[in-house]
């Protein structure tokens, strides 16, 4: 048999998981060199005496069975049980332009990082640096700023609450709220958008609902890549007949066909499971129109129930005794124009009518949402609208029914929760200040994207970050490539090595940490971290393996440590903090009611869920009940002042995760459930686009961005694929496009760049591979 080349499209026509997700994990598993006695470590994730997936934010099952992992699960636990390290002697052996040269790829695979190391400009090598040294260099900048706020302090989701807790109040204390964090990249307008209609930003459903629903819309996901296990809960769902809607550009294999590892009946007959009955392809940027739309349906259709005597299609009695707004909410439904909400959503009127029969026929509906309703610039008003569309049917706050947005990372829900936020309220910031016994300060602070302006503008001087890959996960590259390297100093605290540990200020430092996996012993008694997942469900996870290295530290002792030696210890006593995470949780509860006899709660098995106020129909916004909110559609937008130039030939470019890759970590070069192998630099485009743009499957392309400051930001050299995608559509993976995406192009009222949106022409490449 003729062994295919290396970098191919072939279209893949199994079912999502099955046999090819077990031997991506055996080949992950080699890749990374795990010793086989750390295999057991796959038995221990998300169990309630294991350790938390260190990837996703899907919830765990009360009751865990022994198979609760999934392949991108297992990439991320190889990716910290490998047993390939980066020495000193690795730095010693590369300049940082050396490994500039490198792939992302190539970067992850080297292995964990050792020791705490130290950017030295002379030679363009990082050496290595004890611990203290390192603390008191960072105390040293920050205690030297004249203003606290010339400091930003990333936090990735990966940060379990303990830590979390402590480097937030660390920073506060020292001055400043400058918290930019991954939900500002991500979930931003879920956590802005929900306040103003049900009173708080998370979601309303917990596992529990999936088993009694029997409708469920999922816009903009792709969960058999990016949160796996969710396929088992949509299985069941399926198999009991429940109506699952996909609604996204693409036509996602997971969202298809599933063949579940878990179940040996599927495995062994080579069966697999139908998952969405029904698949509506929007254009890009036009979910809100759509949900607009049904909306607008709805109200219709129950105009003519009620004149035909039937009874209404609306929860009258929800609306009169829980919302208010409704009646201008509804005014501007029927002012709206039919033509432009066709036009901006790119969904025929047909599909428009099915999509609203199928709402209607639900009688527990879950609307459930990924990145690909939130990263746009009217992102906002699409989760607003969709919280409009639910509430119209009372399809909040009872069993079977609800809101859920689904996180990435596996606690960027609880660092929120924990006070990483650069907009905290007044009644947090009293807490913190009675508790502790300090005034906090209480203007807002720089978000992510604010913080890149301030980085360029000279106004932040220090950038510190827990976690995350910074330079590669944010908009406009070369921009950002720029605003960090002013800095007086950055640091990384990290696993592995990444792009951004290579893109430094005049002075660096990478310090490395314990994996999730890893055993975290202070003083000889293990310590475990709290996570809260996606829906709201607080437990404790304790690492199994030995750690890489016995020069690392825990991501909470690292917090602690630097405290120590930027604050000292007068009022906290960090290093005791740092010691014993039971006396942190301890103080977490002093500041969040809800989280009241936390130690004992989180030692039951499978922790204990937080509560949400609107799961139980208690409104927390302004009127005291749940609120709807009208919007216009825009139709002055860059998209459009983009279109107005350039005519069809604009297109509008999505980016987003390959199968092989988690957030900005590349795993492999692959994307088998899209039928790319060996390749990264694609752009997926409708065969008509092809034919009207004059070019040909298998060319190559530069994308060129169109903008506002005309600006010229250009990715070279990406294969074209013909794909099933709407119409003046593209899609292309991040980080590679990440540099088309204008910093300043963000979700309106949330910050969040736009990366599912943006305005792009095709050229003809000239430059070779």
């Amino acid at each position: 048999m003729n062994k295919k080349p290396e970098g191919h499209i072939t279209p893949y026509t199994q079912p999502a998981a099955g046999w090819g997700a077990l031997k991506q994990v055996a080949i992950n598993l080699v890749r990374e060199r795990v010793a086989g006695g750390n295999y057991k470590t796959l038995l221990k994730q998300n169990q309630p005496d294991g350790f938390d997936c260190p990837g996703c934010a899907w919830p765990d099952r009360e009751h865990a069975s022994t198979f609760e992992f999934c392949e991108n699960g297992v990439k991320a636990v190889a990716a910290e049980a490998t047993s390939k390290r980066v020495y000193p002697e690795f730095f010693a052996r590369h300049t940082v332009t050396e490994l500039l040269q490198q792939s992302d790829y190539e970067l992850e695979q080297h292995g964990r990082l050792t020791d705490p190391m130290v950017y030295d400009a002379v030679s363009d090598k990082y050496k290595i640096i004890g611990w203290d040294d390192a603390f008191a260099l960072i105390a040293r900048h920050l205690n030297a700023l004249p203003d606290p706020n010339q400091a930003t302090f990333y936090t990735s989701g990966r940060t379990g609450n303990e830590a979390a807790f402590l480097f937030q109040l660390m920073v506060r204390m020292y001055g400043t709220n400058n918290f930019p964090d991954c939900s500002n990249m991500c979930h931003e307008p879920t956590s802005r958008g929900l306040p103003g209609t049900v009173g708080i930003g998370k979601g309303t459903v917990t596992l529990e609902d999936f088993e009694h629903a029997d409708t469920l819309l999922i816009f903009g996901q792709n969960p058999a890549t990016n949160h796996p296990r969710m396929m088992g809960e949509l299985r069941d769902c399926a198999r009991r007949g429940a109506t699952i809607v996909s609604i996204n550009p693409l036509r996602e294999r997971g969202l298809e066909r599933f063949t579940s590892p878990a179940h040996a009946l599927e495995m062994l007959t080579g069966s697999s499971t139908t998952i969405s009955t029904v698949f509506i392809q929007p254009r890009l940027a036009g979910d809100f129109a759509l949900i607009k739309a049904i909306a607008k349906r709805l109200v219709e259709r129950d105009d003519a129930a009620l004149a035909a005597g039937a009874a209404s299609l609306l929860d009258r009695e929800f609306i009169a005794r829980h919302t208010s707004g409704y009646e201008a909410f509804e005014q501007d439904l029927r002012a709206e124009s039919w033509d432009l909400l066709l036009a901006e959503s790119g969904v025929p009127r047909a599909q428009i009518e099915q999509l609203t029969d199928i709402y209607i026929k639900g009688k527990n509906v879950i609307s459930t949402w990924g990145m690909g309703l939130t990263q746009h610039k009217n992102a906002l008003k699409a989760v607003q609208m969709l919280s409009n569309l639910m509430m119209m049917r009372g399809q909040i706050g009872r069993l079977g029914a609800g809101l859920c947005p689904v996180r990435g990372h596996s606690n960027v829900q609880g660092d929120r929760t924990m006070g990483i936020e650069e907009k905290p309220t007044k009644a947090f910031l009293d807490r913190l200040q009675k508790v502790f016994n300090f005034e906090p300060p209480r203007e807002h602070g720089l978000d992510t994207v604010d913080s890149i302006q301030a980085m360029l503008d000279g106004d932040v001087k220090v950038f510190i970050a827990m976690g995350g890959n910074f330079a590669m996960a944010t908009p406009d590259t070369p921009l950002t490539f720029e605003a960090l390297r002013k800095c007086e100093l950055t640091v990384h605290v990290a696993t592995k090595l990444n792009r951004s540990h290579l893109v430094m200020g005049k002075e660096a430092l990478i310090l490395p940490t314990l994996g999730r996996t890893e055993v975290d012993l202070q003083n000889g008694v293990a310590q475990g971290v709290t996570v809260e997942d996606s829906m709201s469900m607080v437990h404790i996870s304790y690492g199994i393996n030995k750690p890489a290295s016995a020069n690392l530290l825990s991501e909470t002792a690292i917090v602690a440590r630097l405290a120590h030696a930027t604050l000292g210890s007068d009022k906290v006593d960090w290093l005791g903090l740092g010691a014993d995470y039971a006396r942190i949780r301890e103080l977490i509860e002093q500041v969040f009611d809800d989280f009241h006899d936390f130690n004992a709660r989180v030692a039951h098995q499978g922790g204990f869920h937080l509560r949400v106020a609107s799961r139980e129909r208690e409104w927390r916004t302004a009127s005291g009940r749940a609120q709807f909110v009208p919007h216009i559609v825009d139709t002055d937008t860059p998209i459009h002042r983009a279109r107005a130039l350039h005519g069809e030939r604009l297109m509008v470019l999505m980016t987003a995760r390959s199968h092989d890759q988690y957030n900005t970590t590349i795993y492999g070069m692959d994307d088998r459930y899209r039928g790319v192998y060996g390749l990264r630099r694609v752009v997926f485009i409708n065969k008509d686009d092809l034919a009207m743009l004059d070019l040909k499957n298998g060319e190559y392309v530069d994308m060129v961005s169109v903008w506002d400051d005309n600006v010229t930001r250009r990715a070279q050299r990406f294969l074209l694929v013909e794909y099933d995608i709407p119409r003046g559509c593209l899609g292309a993976y991040f980080p590679e496009t990440n540099g088309l995406v204008p910093l300043h192009s963000t979700a309106d009222g949330a910050g969040t760049p736009t990366s599912k949106s943006i305005p792009v022409l095709l050229e003809r490449s000239a430059h070779e591979g």
